[in-house]
């Protein structure tokens, strides 16, 4: 398990995504996740950290969607392999 957290920094951005009326549903959803990591010892689900990692590899994302996805992704509990 990561120490990262959501900076200051990345809950500011998430914040303006999610007042953003142009903002787009996934990238409101990614930063819903990042926000609620945001001083919390919450960590990014299977689900959030799939989406993210779709965003990641999609051509079409934009720049914030991506943004917004790596830190989410950053923030996901990594199982160990064997």
């Amino acid at each position: 398990m990561g120490d990262k957290k959501t900076s200051k920094k990345e809950a500011s951005v998430a914040s303006q995504v999610l007042r953003d009326p142009a903002s787009s549903k996934i990238a409101k959803e990614l930063a819903g996740s990042a926000l609620a990591q945001f001083r919390t010892k919450k960590h990014t689900g299977e689900k959030e950290a799939a989406i993210a990692s779709q965003v990641l590899r999609d051509p079409a994302a934009s720049q914030i969607e991506k943004s917004m996805a790596g830190s989410v992704l950053a923030q996901a509990e990594h199982k160990k392999q064997k």
